[in-house]
């Protein structure tokens, strides 16, 4: 008897061409329908729209569509800036207005608050926000070579490990978002294949460019570089993964960033800063404002870093401890505040999510506490600090989910929320940064 392959209708949907209703984004930006009982995520579309929609994906629980034509656009639609939008991974919004990314994410925040039982309404502030695009002073650029020796310069693509040949990208400073393409005309002419893991381009006064060099240079590699330095006036750095040392003589300087209140900030390439320079000063100055600083405060800061928050307060109260995990930005942290004069302000390595309690700056009596953790949040630290009953706390977060939960935590403690705001440090991306003061 003859056996007949029968198509199963899930493999039959795939492929089709559909038109779906969204009727909402998901806590990533994307938008979501309803395809045979069961919604189906489609990215680059939003509320309200109708769209015509190849599936190409199945499951049991949901589907997944590429959008083809948007049939009937939302109001809140924006032309997406960037030729490479939906193939990068970098960008996940530009197609929205940036008003209505700002209301996508403060009701994510929302929802997630809801979520961890925070019923009563937040008490949200003026968001703080920048120019939308050409915001970002500082990435790290891909580079990948194939077996050909071909080289791709740019970022990851979405969903992938595979990078994406960058030309340009609008959320760079200038001059940094037309680096791609001299940087790529450089590759090629240098000597061996997967010589080079990844490029770091930082604008601050000037222009550096970090390469991770995997092999050693040549003459004639370090000539391409000094042409390229010159025409681009750019500083080039050599990270051989111990070592970050200039490839020339003359670039001696070091990297600085500013303040309000003529504070300078000096850093390593290695050392993590806040990417959109106009939002950090705004978050500074809203943070100074929101804990209402006097001469009689002292101030724990955990998370420190460089003291990008410790040192504009340490002007402002009689003393300020600034508490980092990382040995080599707790020492740059301190000679910051010896470069501006700063004799209020101290700074300890600890790992804040271990027990702390023995260290000597836990036995300090502090008015005011300031943290701002890394997406993994501040549970473990938090769990300590109740028991140090600081009145007002400021928590500055860049995971929503994370400062959700933590947020629990203090509130089943006595603390209660005062104010909470967006901070648009991405903007066309779905990250979210966020500042909420408590008090008891």
């Amino acid at each position: 008897m003859a056996n007949f392959f029968k198509v199963t209708p899930k493999k039959q949907q795939v492929g089709q061409e559909v038109n779906v209703n969204i009727t909402r984004l998901d806590f990533n930006g994307c938008g979501v329908g309803q395809y045979h009982k069961k919604p189906i995520f489609i990215e680059g579309t939003l509320v309200g729209e109708t769209v015509s929609v190849k599936v190409i994906e199945q499951k049991n629980k949901y589907g997944r569509g590429k959008l083809v034509e948007v049939l009937s656009p939302s109001d809140n639609r924006a032309e997406a800036k960037c030729q490479h939008f939906l193939k990068c991974g970098g960008c996940d919004l530009q197609h929205i207005k940036p008003s209505a990314q700002l209301d996508f994410k403060q009701q994510k925040i929302t929802e997630l608050f809801a979520r961890n039982g925070y019923a009563q309404a937040l008490p949200w502030q003026e968001p703080i926000v920048s120019e939308p695009w050409h915001y970002r002073r500082k990435a790290r650029i891909g580079v990948q070579y194939d077996k050909a020796g071909q080289v791709t310069v740019g970022f990851r693509q979405r969903g992938s490990n595979q990078l994406i040949n960058i030309k340009n990208c609008a959320v760079l400073v200038e001059p940094l978002n037309k680096i791609f393409v001299p940087l790529k005309k450089l590759l090629t002419k240098l000597s061996g294949n997967n010589a080079i893991g990844h490029i770091e381009v930082i604008s601050t006064d000037k222009i550096t460019v970090v390469v991770r060099q995997l092999e050693k240079l040549t003459s004639e590699d370090e000539q391409h570089w000094q042409i390229f330095s010159d025409n681009y006036s750019c500083e080039i750095l050599i990270d051989k993964g111990k070592t970050v040392t200039p490839l020339f003589v003359h670039s001696l300087a070091p990297l600085t960033y500013d303040l309000d209140d003529n504070i300078n900030i000096k850093f390593s390439s290695e050392h993590f800063i806040q990417v959109n320079h106009d939002v950090n000063k705004q978050m500074i100055a809203q943070a100074l404002s929101w804990l209402n600083l006097n001469k009689q405060d002292s101030v724990l800061d955990l998370f420190c870093g460089l003291g990008n928050f410790s040192l504009p307060i340490a002007k402002k109260v009689a003393q300020v401890i600034g508490i980092e995990g990382v040995d080599q930005m707790v020492i740059k942290a301190q000679e910051n505040a010896q470069l501006n004069g700063l004799t209020n302000c101290q700074f300890y390595q600890a790992d804040l999510n271990s027990n702390w309690q023995s260290e000597s700056w836990s036995e300090k009596k502090y008015t005011k506490l300031l943290l701002d953790p890394a997406r993994a949040g501040a549970y473990q630290a938090l769990e300590q600090l109740i028991n140090f009953n600081i009145p007002t706390v400021l928590y500055v977060s860049c995971d929503p989910a994370t400062l959700a939960k933590d947020s629990q935590l203090l509130l089943a403690h006595g603390y209660r929320i005062e104010k909470i705001s967006l901070m648009d440090m991405f903007s066309q991306t779905k990250h979210i940064e966020t500042m909420v003061l408590f008090v008891k």
